[in-house]
């Protein structure tokens, strides 16, 4: 069965998602990053610089022409996508962030765009009875250009819920 995306729609496991280990696991549906989301996100970090909050001055001074998203306002919209896309497997009954590896911004992503993020499964190590280390690969496209926005690998910590 295909998936919104085109993907085979597989629910997976923590068991399953390690014969997954170098293939594309998810592809998240698309998310608009409008001036509302990137004030919102200057609000929260108080990074009011104004390439990304002035759309006036952008629109004069600016190299893109209008206001952009803060690189880390897209590097956090990773976890939302990942999981919402059905990166994280069912059998997770909790997934916490570990770390990030090799975390580059590629190209800005100016006010009104669209992203969606790309997963690929890199491992999956067994920490415990009930806990693995997940590394996630990917890849935050804008729509309608070949470059990505960023590129990133994510680490995430998941259990599952202990044997009674």
């Amino acid at each position: 069965m295909l998936d919104a995306t085109g993907l085979e729609d597989k629910m997976l496991t923590l068991a399953g998602l390690q014969d997954r280990v170098g293939e594309e696991i998810a592809i998240s549906n698309w998310v608009a990053i409008d001036q509302a989301r990137i004030d919102a996100f200057a609000n929260c970090t108080n990074d009011h610089q104004w390439i990304h909050t002035d759309p006036e001055r952008a629109r004069r001074e600016s190299p893109f022409g209008t206001t952009i998203a803060h690189g880390f306002l897209t590097l956090g919209l990773l976890t939302e996508l990942q999981r919402d896309a059905g990166a994280w497997p069912a059998d997770a009954a909790s997934t916490v962030n570990y770390g990030l590896e090799g975390v580059r911004f590629v190209s800005p992503v100016v006010s009104g765009s669209r992203v969606r993020n790309r997963t690929v499964c890199r491992s999956v190590e067994p920490r415990s009875e009930t806990a693995w280390l997940v590394r996630l690969e990917n890849t935050l496209e804008i729509e309608g250009q070949t470059k990505p926005a960023l590129v990133a690998t994510s680490l995430l910590m998941m259990f599952t819920a202990p044997a009674e």
